[in-house]
């Protein structure tokens, strides 16, 4: 059987190709409510519902800052909220021609006999939960794969599971009308070098597109949001056209061209080495049959939060750092990016162990 072609193909198609608009790309907002304590709790602000609304109109308020995003991806919290003056967040972004999406997953948790890996929760009731997303604006949707790397890992069962979760998921979000960004992240904790980082890409993301083709998913209608390929965090690092020339290496040969984007995770790079290596990405004189954009949580927002401080008063401050890292990854995905368009703040690594979102 072919992909499925139902009532809202066209639309799903139309909203995928925008989302992927060069010089545009996706601000990740969509932090869990214990993901984002973390990062409150590092700036010493209390994690109450107020602050955490402070932070996402702080982002979505920014002067001039939307007209490089297609898309914000919000916590089931966020689609709800409204600013300060009482305008939803969703009318917010849709004026400025943003997309609503939202985080759909519900973790992740261990796969009994493995070393640690993982597969992702939450198809119970992901079509009720979509169909009520969309009624609330949002467009397209996110669900986290995490995959690790190590002697035997990631292992044939870590990759069918999560290959196959990817796959139903996608499927339930175009039955209900929500693009589904697909996020197979293969963590960078460990000492491998980028040559087994890019083997294990490749295999994961082969196996991924066998997946969604057995379940019919329509690849127009998708994303794909994967790690660059990149050493492990406890490797020498490598430039960043190595790293551009493995990680595009590995989509050419796995990901078809019906896909309209790649919108990659920063994966605890810092701000400046995420930019950097999309903007190599886009300078390589390669065919590149999608778009070659981002999909930043950190990468956006690190130096923006720590500017801001949880103070009133810092937030014009705050506000035009989160506009100047918003333009150094549009200038990004057009090649175009000189880098150097913050201090040192923005060199400072992001990583985190074991990441959870």
């Amino acid at each position: 059987m072919p992909a499925y072609v139902g009532k809202y193909a066209d639309e799903l198609i139309k909203t995928a190709k925008y989302i992927a608009t060069p010089g545009k790309g996706i601000l990740a907002a969509d932090e869990s409510t214990g993901t984002i304590g973390k990062r409150l709790s590092s700036i010493n602000v209390e994690n109450i519902e107020s602050n955490r609304q402070a932070l996402r109109e702080l982002l979505f308020t920014a002067p001039n800052a939307l007209p490089y995003l297609s898309g914000v991806i919000l916590f089931e919290e966020t689609l709800y909220q409204k600013t300060s003056g009482g305008k939803p967040f969703v009318e917010v972004l849709q004026e400025n021609n943003v997309v609503p999406g939202i985080k759909v997953d519900k973790g992740t948790v261990e796969l009994a006999g493995t070393n640690g890996e993982t597969t992702t929760q939450g198809l119970d009731s992901l079509g009720a939960r979509c169909q009520q997303y969309y009624k609330a604006g949002a467009r397209f949707a996110k669900w986290r794969a995490v995959l690790k790397i190590g002697p035997n890992e990631p292992s044939e069962l870590s990759i069918q599971q999560n290959a196959q979760g990817l796959a139903r998921y996608a499927i339930i979000c175009q039955e209900n009308g929500l693009v589904p960004i697909v996020e197979p992240e293969i963590l960078t904790d460990g000492s491998h070098d980028i040559k087994k980082c890019a083997a294990a890409t490749e295999t994961v993301l082969a196996a991924v597109y066998k997946a969604l083709n057995d379940h019919h998913v329509l690849l127009e209608g998708t994303l794909l949001k994967p790690n660059m390929v990149t050493p492990g965090s406890d490797s020498p690092k490598v430039p960043a056209k190595v790293i551009a020339e493995y990680t595009v290496a590995a989509l050419r040969r796995t990901v078809p061209p019906a896909v309209p984007g790649i919108v990659f995770l920063s994966g605890g790079q810092s701000e400046e080495d995420a930019t950097l290596n999309m903007n190599a990405m886009n300078k390589l004189d390669v065919l590149k049959p999608w778009t070659l954009s981002f999909s930043f949580g950190r990468a956006l927002q690190s130096t923006t939060l720590k500017t801001w401080g949880g103070k009133k008063e810092n937030i014009g401050k705050a506000q035009e750092v989160f506009l100047a890292r918003c333009l150094a990854n549009s200038e990004a995905t057009l090649g175009k990016f000189t880098g150097g368009t913050a201090g040192g703040l923005a060199s400072e690594s992001l990583f985190v162990k074991g990441y959870k979102y």
